[in-house]
Formats: structure tokens, sequence, C-alpha cells
């Protein structure tokens, strides 16, 4: 009994060995391969100023235009080329001889030529329409120069002057608008930052249309301001020798005061020789905010650099 006793207990001790799991293998971690800076794929996101995507249909008249998030905004978008005039075909669409706008009939001009001049409101629009079609199907770039023009053929280019700074720019009309009484121009964002109407509903401009062959502007300067004209505060009117050819206008302005401010912002700044000239120019009084007077245009080449890398435009006027 002993010797069976033994024996079952043997067998059962060989069968629960038999029955026991293995010890796990030791768990390793797994081999970490190094990734080159070049094997990382960076996210992709939109650059401010690329053509936009096309946003298909109109804008819907509930939706409210806006600018650009600030993100969005290009760096010195203030300083923007001006737009090249080009010799351009008409558009094949959007120079209907006629068309009707809010029960309005509206008809389009025929050749234009650099005498036509008008005066009244711009305004500017933004990303409700950014990416969608203009008049002539071009996609609408706020960033760039271009504007919008009830009457005038498809593309133009004309000048605007800002008439409370004396700012101007020249932009490419390829759309239809506004359709607001008063108002004759809707600028794109980047020619509205340029003329700084970005943070005004509507301002005063004149326009004028320029072509591949227009010369420069160029302003006749007057006599100094009789004493029926009340002298500017602090300023000097100089003549020009005889032998100088013009002068660099920065701005110009109808309000002396203004005139005066950007004088003497600019004398803080550094630049030296920069006066205020009183000009007539269709009986209306401006005051232009100068610097020369020059031999040439070319001996001015490195003040208007040194003006435009401190922000300022400056357009060269003949005496």
């Amino acid at each position: 009994m002993r010797l069976r006793a033994a024996g079952v207990a043997l067998l059962c001790s060989l069968l629960a060995a038999c029955v026991t799991a293995p010890p796990a293998p030791e768990r390793k971690a797994p081999k970490r391969v190094p990734i080159s800076p070049q094997q990382i794929v960076p996210k992709v996101s939109r650059t401010p100023g690329l053509t936009p995507d096309y946003v298909p249909g109109p804008a819907p008249l509930s939706e409210r235009d806006r600018g650009p998030a600030p993100e969005e905004i290009p760096e010195g978008i203030e300083l923007t080329p001006d737009a090249v005039p080009l010799d351009e075909p008409r558009s094949r669409s959007g120079n209907s001889p006629e068309y009707q706008v809010f029960g309005k009939t509206y008809r389009t001009m025929g050749q234009v030529g650099s005498s036509f001049r008008e005066r009244g409101h711009a305004s500017w629009y933004g990303k409700k329409f950014h990416g969608r079609k203009t008049a002539n199907g071009e996609l609408y770039d706020m960033f760039k120069m271009t504007a919008a023009h009830k009457t005038l053929p498809l593309p133009s280019y004309v000048r605007v002057t800002n008439l409370t700074n004396g700012k101007t720019t020249v932009v490419r009309v390829n759309d239809r608008g506004p359709f607001h009484k008063g108002r004759i121009i809707d600028l794109s964002y980047a020619a509205a930052a340029k003329l700084e109407l970005i943070n005004h509903g509507a301002v005063e401009v004149e326009i004028e249309v320029v072509t591949a062959d227009s010369p420069p502007p160029a302003v006749a300067l007057a006599a100094p301001p009789e004493t029926t004209v009340a002298p500017l505060p602090r300023a000097e009117v100089r003549s020009a020798p005889a032998t100088a050819q013009g002068w660099l206008q920065v701005a110009s302005f109808i309000d002396p005061i203004n005139a005066v401010a950007l004088r003497e912002e600019l004398q803080g700044k550094g630049f030296a020789g920069v006066t205020v000239i009183t000009t007539d120019l269709g009986g209306e009084t401006l005051h232009r905010v100068v610097s020369g007077p020059f031999r040439d245009e070319a001996s001015a080449a490195d003040l208007r650099r040194r003006l435009r890398g401190a922000g300022y435009s400056a357009e060269w006027m003949l005496h």
C-alpha cells in the first residue's frame, strides 16, 4: 500500500509539472529608429497673398463683408507696388453695353482716355468676395491692387488719390460696383491699406484713367499764396531755383495743419530739406509736403529709397 501510494504521488507530481506554463520570455523594448529632419513632413498652412481658392456662386447678400484676420494679412501690405498699366484687350465678360443692378441701368463706356477724371467716395471690399469671380471672370484677390467701377471698360487702370491725406496709388479695374449712392470706386483690401482707407467707411477720392503710355504724374507749382490765403503755421513756402527740375512729393493735404504735422514728423526722423508748398489745383488749394528741389529724378533716387524704407511713398513732381 505504501508503495502504491508513493507511485500515485509521483504520478501526480509529474502531471502537475506537465501542465505548469513555462516562464514568460523577457520582453525587450522596441528598437527606436531616429528620424532625420528631411523625413518630417510639416503641416501645410496657407501663405497670405497667394491666389485664393475658387469660391462658387455670388456672395450672399445676408453676409456682412469684413477684412482678413491679422494672421492672414501679408507683411508690409501698405507697401504693395502699384498696378502697372498694360495694353490689354477688353474682357469677354463684364463689358456688356448696358446692365441693370437694383433696377438701375448702367452703360459701359467706350474708349476712355487719360483725360477721364471723377470725384466721389471710395470704399473697399474684402473677405466676403475673396476667391469669387469678378465681373470679367477673374478671381477676386483682396491682396492685389484691383478695384471695381460701374462703367469703365474692363480692364482699365486708374490712379486713385485720397483727398484727405494726398496718398495715391494705381489699381487695375476688373470688377463692377460699388452700387451705393455717392461711391464711385470699390478698392481691394491692399489698395485701401495703401491709401489708409481701412478704418473708414468711405473717403473722398479723385480717380483718373492711366494707360501704358501715360506720362508720370506732373503737377505745376503755383506762385506763393496771396495775402487772401492764410499762411501756413510754422511752415515756409519755397521756390525752386532756376536749375531745379522737380521735387519728391510725400503727400498733399487740404488742411495745412496736417501738412505741417507730416513735415515735422519727417524732419524728426532725420529727413532734411522737407518743406510745404502751396498749389492751386483747379480752384482748390493743396498743401504739398515735398523734399528738394533736385536737378532731375535720378538725383532724387537715394532719398526716394530711404523714404520708402521708412514707410512713406514718394512721387516725382516736376517743377
